[in-house]
């Protein structure tokens, strides 16, 4: 169940609202909230000893009406399980994402994130899942570059063989790198191989082995301690927790 922002905070939510909410919440389903959806999650009661956010206007109100939430201002979104929040508009879009992600994979959560025209993830606040993997449209002069590389990450790829790619030198393709994507070349490159195995983890059962071949890590243990450092859990509880969420 998703609720939506509240048109007027100053106004209690209706009681057959906050009824339905708590009974459905009760009955097992999901329960996410958009904005100020946050105050009926609040009105019900989900919020109590949860950790919560909307957005950073309102944070303080919610607090005050709800002692008992943990309310953080500063992130995107929270994700308790049974119980998510989400803070202004775009960070409800990034939490819907995160739930697709959770239901039915990366792949399908970037689907729709493309038919949307924005990044498939932005961190949430807390340990994701997923990496943030980034656009940059067909004109741009590194577009090419980045989709050659996204072909090849199997392959023992360096800084130099992808300034030669670019007909550039290493040296200018990291300022180019760290002036549009925010990351050096070798930065962005360990994000995209994570990335890579964090699709065949969810969806194919090659052995860690083989995802560290194919992710272009070369060995289980440097697919494991990169993986762990950039996505906060090893691979395999990483299969675990993504074969084992169903759709709720």
């Amino acid at each position: 169940m998703i609720v939506p922002a509240c048109a007027d905070i100053d106004e209690p939510p209706p009681p057959e609202l906050v009824g339905a909410v708590r009974a459905a919440h009760a009955a097992g389903a999901r329960i996410a909230s958009l904005c100020t959806g946050a105050f009926v999650l609040g009105a019900a009661g989900l919020l109590d000893g949860r950790r919560a956010t909307t957005h950073w206007a309102h944070a303080a109100e919610l607090g005050a009406r709800h002692p008992l939430a943990v309310v953080d201002p500063d992130v995107l979104y929270t994700d308790n399980g049974s119980v998510l929040t989400a803070a202004g508009k775009a960070a409800a879009v990034d939490l819907c994402l995160h739930l697709i992600h959770l239901d039915h994979g990366a792949t399908t959560a970037n689907s729709v994130a493309r038919r949307l025209v924005m990044p498939p993830h932005r961190p949430g606040g807390q340990a994701q899942f997923v990496s943030t993997p980034v656009q940059v449209t067909g004109d741009h002069t590194l577009a090419q570059l980045l989709a050659w590389v996204r072909q090849r990450l199997d392959q023992p790829l360096t800084v130099t063989d992808m300034a030669r790619k670019a007909n550039t030198s290493p040296r200018h393709l990291g300022r180019q790198f760290r002036s549009v994507i925010g990351q050096t070349p070798i930065q962005w490159l360990l994000t995209e191989r994570v990335r890579r195995a964090q699709e065949l983890l969810e969806g194919t059962d090659q052995s860690i082995e083989a995802v560290a071949r194919a992710s272009g890590m070369g060995t289980a243990t440097t697919l494991r301690r990169q993986f762990k450092r950039v996505v906060g859990v090893p691979p395999d509880s990483y299969r675990r927790s993504f074969r084992g969420a169903g759709p709720a």
